[in-house]
């Protein structure tokens, strides 16, 4: 894509050599020549008019006006009196042909079911440069340099409001941190652990590939602990010896499954017991179909569970903003660690972020997206109950993914490999397991970023591959 310049033209770095014995104007020529034939100007930039380029180089305009005369006539530039002169041809190297189906193969899938991706092309574009507008017409200027390593106190104290009302967490905005959405966080608190001795956190199986987070710090080993329909299993977490656990309970991922009262209880009388830690991923319970919404863990043990939460569901992935609700005990070890990390997140979007939420306009979006999703968990059902009426569908009572349950003789690979052939992106539950397990044969299908007519031409795709 052509870069297209307004207002004013971009500058255009070259060198003039004048002890050189080859005169000016053939070495501006070659340059130029070069860049165009090297593909750093491409067809159709904008070149600086010869006035311009020539006060730059410190040459007579004459020499650039005869130079750019001599080009176009060589058809490598386009351009009259009058006008801008620009690259007229493309000279970068033709790639190889490939076949048709590696094109089709590189494009990737005409319906894609991938989980987690919210509906991009419905993000309240009008709303956040409201937002970024307001942001930028009241914040004074101090909340423009580095600041308070936690996020700025105008989110926070929006944000702690928010998450009371609609969570039901116990938020003081003094023990919350904004980060780069949840990965950043959930680094930041195992980096907090780390430092006090921690060696092993447990994380659920299935669970979220956030495992390779766990993984990925040296001195932490990821242990998994068994899901079953009712949530984590704590006996056998009770068994590992971790030190803390992660955990996703208002809509398990990628099983679906709500976590039982019970459970929840005895996950929390498990860590005050172990001296533990619960990180609560509240990756996408905005989103609830079936149930009033259930409230947070943290809300019922601020001093053992640290939330994490982020836009990356409500809003976009891209927007990379999220938040920790620290206990006590973390609140300066993440503090400390996020200003180590970065200075603290975009001033501007933290504040867009927080006139967003107090306008009631991402409240607004939310109920918007709430029905439009539920529109498209429904087109689901109805197009497995017509095109394979046998198959087991299950975990649909919040977000935007469930669980296709394949026969048990299916391969689950080659279900997906199958389906992308036909151009259809199936995910299979083999990359949420620990051990990459195939059995039982699974998919994790995301219905947030299609159409109610995609996923219903999608399913019909793959209908015999279900069965």
């Amino acid at each position: 894509m052509t870069a297209e310049w307004t207002n004013s033209v971009p500058g255009l770095l070259l060198r003039l050599d004048r002890d050189s014995p080859v005169p000016l104007r053939s070495q501006l020529e070659q340059a130029l020549r070069q860049r165009i034939q090297s593909g750093r100007l491409a067809a159709g930039d904008l070149l600086p008019p010869s006035r311009r380029l020539a006060a730059d180089l410190g040459v007579s305009r004459g020499l650039v006006v005869d130079c750019y005369a001599q080009l176009t006539a060589e058809g490598y530039l386009a351009g009259h009196v009058g006008s801008a002169t620009r690259v007229a041809i493309d000279a970068t190297p033709l790639p190889s042909p490939e076949p048709e189906h590696a094109l089709a193969l590189a494009a990737g899938p005409q319906i894609e079911f991938r989980p987690g991706v919210p509906d991009l092309s419905s993000f309240p574009r009008r709303d956040w440069l409201w937002a970024l507008g307001e942001a930028c017409r009241t914040s004074p200027k101090a909340d423009l340099t580095y600041g308070d390593p936690r996020g700025s106190a105008a989110l926070r104290q929006v944000l702690a409001s928010y998450l009371r009302r609609v969570r039901g967490a116990a938020v003081d905005p003094d023990r919350m941190v904004i980060c780069a959405g949840f990965a950043q966080g959930l680094g930041l608190i195992l980096r907090a652990l780390a430092a006090e001795g921690a060696c092993r956190v447990a994380v659920e199986e299935p669970g979220p590939t956030y495992r390779e987070i766990v993984a990925g710090r040296a001195s932490i080993e990821a242990v998994p602990v068994p899901v079953d329909e009712r949530g984590i299993n704590v006996d056998a977490l009770a068994s590992t010896g971790a030190a803390a656990v992660v955990v996703t309970p208002a809509h398990q991922a990628s099983t679906g499954v709500v976590m039982a009262p019970e459970r929840r209880h005895a996950l929390l009388a498990w860590a005050r017991r172990r001296d533990a830690i619960v990180i609560e991923d509240d990756y996408d319970s905005e989103f609830r179909y079936d149930r009033e919404p259930i409230g947070t863990l943290q809300g019922l043990a601020p001093d053992r569970v640290a939330l994490l939460g982020s836009v990356s569901k409500s809003l976009a992935p891209g927007l990379r903003l999220g938040w920790i609700v620290c206990p006590p005990q973390l609140a300066g070890p993440l503090a400390h660690g996020k200003r180590h990390d970065d200075r603290g997140c975009p001033a501007l979007d933290q504040l867009a972020l927080a006139a967003l939420l107090e306008s009631g306009r991402l409240d607004r979006h939310l109920r918007r997206m709430r029905t439009a999703y539920a529109g498209r968990r429904e087109a689901l059902i109805h197009a497995l109950r017509a095109h394979a009426p046998s198959t087991r569908i299950s975990g649909l009572a919040a977000g935007f993914h469930a669980v296709a349950s394949l026969p048990e003789h299916a391969d689950e690979q080659t279900v997906i490999s199958t389906a992308r052939a036909r151009s259809i992106g199936l995910h299979g539950m083999s990359a949420y397991r620990f051990d990459g397990a195939t059995k039982p044969p699974q998919l994790v299908l995301g219905f947030g970023n299609l159409t109610e007519g995609a996923i219903e031409r999608g399913i019909a795709a793959i209908a015999d591959l279900l069965h």
